[in-house]
């Protein structure tokens, strides 16, 4: 019976001589441990108030010792010790064990055979205490040696008393009971919403969402797994939420962490917690903010299938109540969402749900516009294969100048007037730009002086007939005079001169006057008003469709609205990559032109090839894809 009486309060003693510290009066003890016992709110605190009054109703008690029975366990552990709670009772294991061991009052110590187990002069009264037919523990007390009489009487004291403990002993079991029963009321109401909804993700956010009340938890998120991968599958208030986000993946974890140990884990960790891993719940703690976490998992057919992950972040740490409230949780609603999981399954679920709620609304009595649109539907694809129309290849468009010219720096100079800019439609002879000619002005002053000096001497060499200095002479003059030409060249192209009516189709120098130039430095491009061509970007996949000849149209997206007919001219052999695929380069001549054609502008044209089928026309890109795949497919 060692492991009915577990205590570390010292050294086993004899029974010490009956002592009471009374400074006060003996009405006013009793008074003071009656109020005691009335205004107990804790159940230890209960019991050390019915000991003490037991104790103080029997005369002649040297120690008393309560036994209670723990919840789910069958070991006795102590409840209360009168007078010293600090006192090592173990001397009064065997009356204990006797009385369990009987289920009635037991006496030790009158026997001869007793009297080494109890001390000289004393008894040991032990009364086991039941709670519908259950032990549910016992009291001992140490009393002074009396007649087998008096020993009844404290008998029926116990027996009176013991009715005070089963009340406590029911109390907590109904509270127990109630706790149970509001967890499997909570549990039957989510399984019940849960089954509201076909949609898994409908049914676990509306988990989630009434969980997070009854929890009392600021966010609750539900994963399931398959295939062995955990996703993530509703967060409670929350409509959408970035999978790929850090969040997300801690909140994983955490279920993971759950799943992989069978049980709910929680941070901070409660006292029963030994030996579990909460790493996971602590990083989510952190990463969210959360004061406390707590992750349980879902069961189904003996093996988690998915996961609850609650977070607080003001409130306290989950108490055993919630954990164990959620525990059955996982345990209800775990068969109910793998269930809804496994019909998602294209082949084994919802491709025959969806089939057969198909074929229901078809052949039903109800749903008679589901009736009406399947025989649209039905003729609609009969005009579709049957009825023929006019093919066209799509390709985007731009347009530009038949001749495109570009105005140039002829040497290097500064801006002085800027007329136009890009957009401006100039015509033959008009100013475009004005460069700076004070430079080019002085070096003619220059070059004319030298040519006069040159000249002068040279006509006083040819008057002294020096032959050899009038050469070189004549030779300064001459290379004076192509420098004065070339001066004025440059002066002359100091205005830059439109060469024909066109629209300036780039450039704009108004923002850089006084800025230097570089010699063949593009200014301006002008394209003419009245010669275009149309530039067409076609996909391969539809490059085998189109000729030079083909007729189609233009719609330009500045003029909405309007077509322009053209014809297409060439088709080159180079291709250029964009979007991810290879378009080909053809042009186009436009059969009449707009005053309102600009180059530049863009928009989609569509080639005439001939006459197909419609659904040849509306599937042909998808069927040359399947094409190309299962060729590369196959081996």
């Amino acid at each position: 019976m060692n492991s009915v009486i577990s205590s570390s309060h010292g050294s086993a003693d004899a029974p010490d001589a009956p002592g009471v510290a009374a400074n006060v009066p003996e009405q006013d003890a009793e008074a003071s441990t009656w109020s005691a016992f009335v205004a107990a709110a804790s159940r230890e605190s209960f019991c050390d108030a019915w000991l003490a009054l037991q104790c103080a109703a029997i005369p002649g008690v040297r120690a008393g010792l309560l036994l209670l029975r723990e919840d789910g366990a069958e070991a006795y552990v102590p409840a209360a010790i009168w007078p010293d709670p600090r006192r090592d009772l173990s001397y009064l294991t065997k009356a204990v064990e006797r009385a369990l061991a009987q289920r009635r009052g037991a006496v030790l110590g009158l026997d001869a055979a007793e009297r080494d187990h109890v001390a000289a002069g004393s008894v040991h009264v032990a009364f086991p205490i039941e709670v519908d037919a259950d032990l549910a523990g016992a009291v001992v007390l140490d009393l002074l040696a009396r007649p087998e009489a008096q020993l009844k009487a404290v008998l029926r004291q116990l027996l009176w008393g013991a009715g005070w403990l089963e009340v406590l002993l029911r109390r907590a079991q109904k509270e127990r009971d109630a706790r149970v029963i509001r967890r499997a009321a909570i549990g039957l109401d989510l399984v019940q919403a849960a089954q509201e909804h076909a949609d898994l993700d409908e049914a676990a956010m509306v988990v989630v969402n009434e969980l997070a009340t009854a929890a009392a938890a600021d966010r609750i998120s539900l994963g399931m797994e398959r295939d062995g991968k955990l996703r993530l599958r509703a967060i409670s208030r929350t409509a959408w939420f970035d999978r790929r986000s850090q969040l997300i993946g801690s909140i994983e974890n955490a279920m993971e962490e759950a799943i992989d140990q069978e049980a709910a884990v929680a941070y901070p960790a409660s006292a029963d917690a030994h030996g579990k891993i909460i790493v996971a719940q602590r990083d989510l703690a952190l990463r969210a903010g959360a004061r406390a976490v707590l992750s349980v998992p879902l069961v189904a057919l003996g093996r988690p299938v998915g996961g609850l992950s609650l977070e607080r972040t003001g409130g306290p740490a989950f108490d055993p109540a919630t954990i164990q409230l959620c525990e059955v949780v996982g345990q209800l609603l775990g068969p109910v969402l793998l269930a809804k999981l496994e019909r998602e399954r294209w082949v084994a679920g919802k491709l025959v749900r969806k089939l057969a709620d198909l074929r229901d609304k078809l052949v039903g009595p109800r749903h008679p516009a589901f009736k009406l649109g399947a025989i649209a539907v039905c003729l609609a694809a009969l005009f579709v294969g049957l009825v023929n129309g006019e093919f066209r290849v799509s390709a985007r468009t731009s347009v530009e100048g038949a001749v495109q010219r570009a105005i140039v720096a002829p040497f290097e100079s500064y801006i002085a007037e800027a007329l136009v800019r890009a957009g401006d439609t100039v015509r033959q002879g008009q100013v475009l730009a004005v460069l700076d000619d004070r430079d080019l002005k002085l070096d003619r002053v220059r070059w004319d002086s030298e040519r006069e000096s040159a000249s002068r001497k040279y006509h006083e060499a040819l008057a002294k007939h020096d032959r050899a200095a009038s050469q070189i002479l004549s030779a300064q003059l001459a290379q004076a005079d192509a420098q004065l030409a070339l001066t004025e060249e440059k002066l002359a192209r100091t205005r830059l001169i439109a060469p024909f009516d066109a629209v300036v189709v780039s450039g704009d120098l108004s923002q850089l006057l006084g800025a230097p130039l570089e010699l063949g430095k593009i200014l301006f491009e002008l394209a003419p008003l009245d010669s275009y061509r149309v530039i067409l970007e076609i996909d391969e996949r539809d490059i085998g469709y189109v000729a030079p000849g083909q007729h189609g149209e233009l719609a330009l997206t500045g003029l909405a609205g309007t077509t322009v007919p053209f014809t297409l001219k060439t088709i080159t052999s180079v291709s250029t990559a964009q979007e991810g695929r290879n378009f080909f380069r053809a042009e186009a001549k436009l059969d009449h032109t707009s005053a309102r054609l600009r180059p530049g502008m863009q928009g989609v044209g569509k080639i005439k090839v001939g006459e197909e089928r419609l659904a040849w026309i509306w599937t042909r890109n998808f069927v040359s894809w399947l094409r190309i795949s299962l060729w590369s497919w196959l081996p």
